[in-house]
C-alpha cells in the first residue's frame, strides 16, 4: 500500500509540473537572495512556489533595513501572491510599505480578461501578453510589465546583452545571461541556463547601488 500511495503521489506531482512545464520553477520550489549594499547585507527577497494540481501560488516577501550608524533611513517591506492555472495568469495581489508610503494592487481574470486595479493606477484589463514584476518568470521581458508593488502597466525597453558570470551569495560564479531593463527603474538582471532567476542590480534613488545575490 505504501508502495502505490508513493507511486500515486508522484504521479501526481509529475502531471502537476507538467501543467507549468513552460515556467522556470526552481529544485526545492523557492528561490531566496540577500540584496546587498556597498558591500553588506541590507535584506533579502524570497520566491516560494506552491502546486497544487493544476493551480500554482507563487509569494514573493522583500525585506530591506538601511542604517546609518545603528539608525533606520529606509525601509521597504513587500508581499504578493501570484495565481497561475497551467500557463494562464489568474490572480495577483501586492502590498509594499516604502518609509511609511503605503501602495497596493489587485488583479483577477474575468470575461474581460485580467482586470486590474491598484493604488497608483484606475481599473484596466491587461494585454493578454503582460506580466507581473517578480522576475523569477523570465517571460516578463517580452511582453508589458504589471507593478506588484501598485499596479501599473510599463513597457521597458529591454537589452539582450550577453553572457557574464555572476556571484552567488556562496561565492560561487556562475554563468548567465544579461538583460538590460529601462524605466521606471534601470535594472540589471540575470538569468542562468535553466532560465532560473540567478542574480540583479539597481540604482535607487541616493546613487547606491543595489545588488541581488542568489543563495
Amino acid at each position: 500500500m505504501i508502495g502505490r500511495r508513493a507511486i500515486l503521489l508522484a504521479g501526481a506531482m509529475l502531471a502537476a509540473r507538467r501543467a507549468f512545464a513552460g515556467l522556470p520553477i526552481p529544485r526545492g520550489d523557492s528561490l531566496g537572495f540577500r540584496i546587498m549594499r556597498h558591500g553588506s547585507e541590507i535584506g533579502t527577497h524570497v520566491v516560494t512556489f506552491d502546486c497544487d494540481g493544476d493551480m500554482l501560488r507563487v509569494q514573493t516577501a522583500v525585506d530591506v533595513l538601511v542604517t546609518l550608524l545603528t539608525i533606520p533611513v529606509a525601509r521597504y517591506h513587500h508581499r504578493s501572491t501570484e495565481t497561475w492555472q497551467g500557463m494562464t495568469l489568474v490572480g495577483m495581489a501586492g502590498e509594499t510599505d516604502r518609509d511609511g508610503q503605503h501602495d497596493w494592487m489587485n488583479a483577477r481574470r474575468t470575461d474581460e480578461g485580467l482586470v486590474v486595479l491598484g493604488s497608483q493606477t484606475k481599473r484596466y484589463i491587461a494585454p493578454e501578453s503582460a506580466t507581473p514584476v517578480s522576475y523569477w518568470n523570465k517571460r516578463m521581458l517580452h511582453g508589458p510589465m504589471i507593478s506588484l508593488e501598485d499596479g501599473v502597466l510599463s513597457s521597458p525597453k529591454v537589452a539582450d546583452l550577453r553572457t557574464d558570470s555572476v556571484r552567488l551569495a556562496s561565492g560561487r560564479m556562475i554563468p548567465a545571461n544579461h538583460y538590460s531593463l529601462s524605466r521606471p527603474v534601470d535594472t540589471d538582471i540575470w538569468y542562468d541556463e535553466t532560465d532560473t532567476w540567478a542574480a540583479m542590480m539597481l540604482t535607487v534613488i541616493d546613487g547606491s547601488e543595489i545588488r541581488y545575490e542568489r543563495l
